[in-house]
């Protein structure tokens, strides 16, 4: 009982607090809804940046591949620090100084509608097929187990999680569906200190007891009982080969980092461009830290429970949880872990209704809509979105490499294509709108082919990089055939202050990326 007071309490608080700032703010206008009022300063980018990217598809997904795999999978996580300082210097000032709302905004002005409105679509399924049911189904995973919801209600285990399910998604849309952008990422900077707090604890407790009260000892001990947890270069039949970096890996995390309308919206909603690098460098210092709450747990389940859990790896962190946290706090933490859910939820809940309002609805059926009727659209997709999301999370349990290698590999069928038209037309301008179309849609079915159809002996993130190296060979070919039409809109960046450290941490970021390779391939 008082795990649940507990649990309930600070996930009221997250709800009130929320509320309390919100109370004289504007939703009604678009901007208002969708950006923040374009009115976010650096810790609240990267506070809520940080908080929709980790959430229990990490906790969960990625511990449990940690536990099973080992520290390699680190390559996730660290590497986006890179992505982000691209993110900072190339790409964030091109869109503000353009005033975008959305990402397929950019791409109508480089190329054409047709091409805004096809990424508009690739991303919205995108969202409600792959990114929103796992999430979904990755927090019903912890928190059934925390709360032995099936048992306490006499039910099956599938039975509490889709019921879970269901109480995360409803609760999660409210925040989305009448709060808009702001309401998300206020929320996520609550909730953010408390993942950091939260999930900190979870490693160094565990040291501390494994190291009879002294953590550094317990971590001495940990790596003596399995030194090959902690190696990052693996062999090529890893589950995260090191030659990964090289191909695909680094394609994706600056299309995640860059270009993927959940995480960079937060950035389009900074009150000006200081402020958003601010905000996406720190976020990438944070990432840099990551690692200790989204993959050491992992290690330290391995520690306690051996292969146990090898056929159900997803199963580790709440297991690690109850093992290690006194009951006081478990209500606590399972808050957090609710809180790590809804981020994510609602984020891309948001950023879904965003780009159906804004891409379709305005582009394609009603031209002249009012903001008022806007917003109203876009608490209407934000519904119809969240519950067919809830219907389609019970289909993704029982992934055979875990719940988060299946995120990747789905993601990989819409990013890598998109990826490859956005840095094209971002670095060139002699792609052309119909070579560009024409590769979305052969990296889209290569992909599935390769990856989903025939048995291709190569891990799928090696199918990335060629997969991008074939469109942009595509691209160039059928540009030559087909030269646009009318004269490409010249996009001119105006004047705009940079943060002033933005360099400087830039290449603290990229030094400390390669320092924690050195230092842990060693």
């Amino acid at each position: 009982m008082l795990i649940f007071i507990t649990f309930i309490l600070y996930t009221i608080f997250v709800a009130l607090y929320s509320w309390w700032k919100l109370r004289k703010d504007n939703l009604k206008s678009q901007d208002g809804y969708f950006l923040g009022g374009r009115s976010l300063t650096g810790v609240v980018i990267a506070g809520s940046m940080l908080l929709t990217n980790l959430s229990t598809e990490h906790l969960v997904g990625l511990n449990g591949s940690s536990y099973k795999n080992g520290m390699i999978v680190i390559a996730w996580e660290v590497t986006s620090a890179l992505a982000l300082v691209f993110a900072a210097l190339f790409f964030i000032p091109k869109y503000l100084s353009m005033g975008l709302t959305t990402i397929p905004e950019y791409l109508e002005k480089r190329f054409n509608n047709s091409t805004r409105t096809i990424v508009a679509l690739f991303l919205m399924i995108s969202f409600v097929l792959t990114l929103l049911p796992i999430v979904l189904y990755t927090g019903a995973i912890n928190l059934e187990s925390i709360f032995d919801i099936s048992k306490l209600l006499n039910i099956s285990k599938d039975q509490g999680l889709t019921l879970t399910v269901w109480v995360i998604g409803i609760f999660g849309s409210i925040y989305a569906v009448f709060g808009g952008l702001k309401a998300v990422a206020i929320s996520d900077t609550i909730n953010g200190y408390g993942l950091l707090i939260g999930g900190l604890s979870v490693p160094l407790i565990a040291l501390f007891s494994i190291g009879n009260g002294n953590i550094f000892e317990g971590f001495k001990i940990l790596y003596n009982y399995a030194p090959e947890k902690f190696n990052v270069i693996g062999s090529k039949d890893s589950i995260l080969p090191f030659e990964v970096l090289f191909t695909g890996l680094i394609i994706n995390q600056i299309y995640f980092w860059s270009m993927n309308q959940t995480i960079i919206q937060r950035a389009l909603g900074a009150k000006n461009l200081a402020e958003a690098q601010k905000g996406l460098l720190f976020t990438g210092v944070l990432k840099l830290f990551v690692p200790v709450i989204i993959i050491l747990p992992g290690i330290i389940g391995f520690y306690y429970f051996q292969d146990t859990f090898y056929e159900n790896q997803d199963m580790i962190y709440p297991e690690l949880i109850k093992k290690i946290f006194p009951t006081t706090l478990i209500g606590f933490f399972a808050a957090i872990v609710m809180g790590a859910v809804l981020s994510t939820f609602n984020s891309v809940l948001n950023s879904t209704a965003t780009i159906f309002s804004i891409d379709i609805y305005k582009r394609h059926i009603n031209k002249k809509v009012s903001d008022f009727k806007m917003v109203k659209i876009g608490k209407l997709t934000s519904a119809i979105l969240a519950i067919f999301s809830i219907l389609v999370a019970p289909m993704v349990a029982n992934a055979p490499d875990g719940l988060y290698q299946l995120l990747q590999q789905l993601n990989g069928i819409f990013f890598i294509p998109i990826a490859s038209i956005m840095l094209a037309g971002f670095f060139t301008s002699y792609i052309s709108t119909k070579a560009a179309n024409i590769s979305l849609f052969f990296g889209l079915f290569f992909y599935v082919i390769t990856t989903f159809v025939l048995e291709v002996n190569l891990h799928f993130i090696h199918i990335w990089g060629i997969e991008f190296l074939l469109n942009m060979l595509i691209m160039f070919i059928f540009s030559y055939f087909f030269k646009n039409v009318k004269p490409k809109i010249n996009i001119k960046i105006t004047k705009q202050t940079k943060w002033k450290y933005s360099n400087q941490l830039s290449y603290m970021l990229i030094f400390f990326t390669l320092l924690i390779y050195v230092i842990l391939g060693i």
